[in-house]
């Protein structure tokens, strides 16, 4: 039997799943293969990101690449808390009712990334479907904090959907984030068992509004395979994704945190990603990430690097 209690406070971690039935958890193959945390860098980045009692998704995750960033630096914040309003079946971040904004998060996110010398940065967060506004208003706090502290940093941002927030959008949009990042995480079919509280087709909306209220901002999003998706669903999801403009597509594997999250259904193997990415690329893409242990900010920095050089080349 799995266990999921958050043992800073002994409750659980996941309490709608504590009910459910186990899932099998598939044995890894030879390529899943990521690097340990331990270095000198990464107990750095680790007392940075403390002092502060900042979250970072790099944890709340369960990221693969954690080690690998964390040796260079490199970690994902994830603001408004640790405990998500959604309750995603692929998703190791907490669930429950999550505590009050803190007012003064977004002066220590721009601290921490002034204190870790970050050229560019990814700001993700949990769904606040609590507020009335989605925390459209904390994400432009946190960008114009970090634009203040470390003004050369480029700024990703992750959002939520933003799902019966009127207004929010609009909000974000205008304060100019380098790059507009909302994963759709998975095929359509999927919608209903494995992400129940979000609209596939809002969230492809979602992307265009981006680009119809900001033609300019590189706009991304991002998938897991391996959940039971087919081949063809997979290449209609592309084209949903170019009809909205999408810049930049990451493909990774799906990889269950607990007994009681979805099944892996199956191992992608590198050959299939290469197909994809190779087939991403010739629907208009300018640039795609599809591996195995891609994720939406592994390599985030050089890829934003690589995205407006891709943009220059096309104009």
């Amino acid at each position: 039997m799995a266990t999921m209690m958050d043992t800073t406070n002994e409750r659980p971690r996941h309490p709608e799943k504590e009910h459910k039935p186990d899932n099998e958890m598939l044995r890894k193959p030879s390529w899943i293969r990521v690097k340990a945390g331990g270095s000198k860098v990464y107990e750095e980045t680790r007392n940075i990101l403390k002092d502060d009692s900042l979250v970072t998704v790099c944890e709340e995750a369960g990221c693969p690449n954690i080690g690998e960033c964390w040796s260079k630096k490199h970690a994902t914040m994830m603001i408004m808390g640790d405990t998500c309003t959604r309750a995603c079946a692929f998703c190791n971040v907490r669930t429950g009712k999550p505590v009050s904004l803190d007012i003064e998060e977004p002066g220590k996110v721009a601290t921490a990334v002034k204190k870790l010398g970050l050229a560019h940065v990814v700001i993700t967060s949990v769904d606040r479907d609590d507020l009335k506004d989605g925390g459209a208003r904390h994400f432009v706090e946190t960008i114009r904090a970090i634009r203040q502290k470390s003004p050369a940093t480029t700024i990703e941002i992750l959002t939520p959907d933003f799902l019966r927030k009127d207004g929010a959008l609009e909000t974000v949009v205008a304060a100019k984030p380098d790059v507009f990042n909302h994963n759709l995480e998975t095929v359509p079919s999927n919608y209903l068992t494995v992400r129940p509280g979000a609209r596939y087709f809002h969230s492809i909306r979602l992307l265009q509004q981006v680009k119809e209220l900001d033609s300019s901002m590189f706009t991304k999003s991002g998938i897991m395979v391996g959940l039971g998706e087919e081949r063809n669903e997979v290449l209609q999801l592309m084209d949903d994704l170019r009809s909205a403009e999408v810049d930049f597509l990451t493909i990774g594997q799906y990889l269950q945190p607990t007994r009681k999250h979805h099944a892996v259904k199956n191992f992608v193997t590198p050959e299939e990603f290469k197909s994809y990415e190779t087939i991403a690329y010739s629907k208009g893409f300018l640039l795609v990430s599809s591996s195995p242990l891609t994720r939406s900010s592994h390599h985030a920095g050089d890829d934003f690097n690589r995205l407006r050089s891709a943009r220059e080349l096309s104009l």
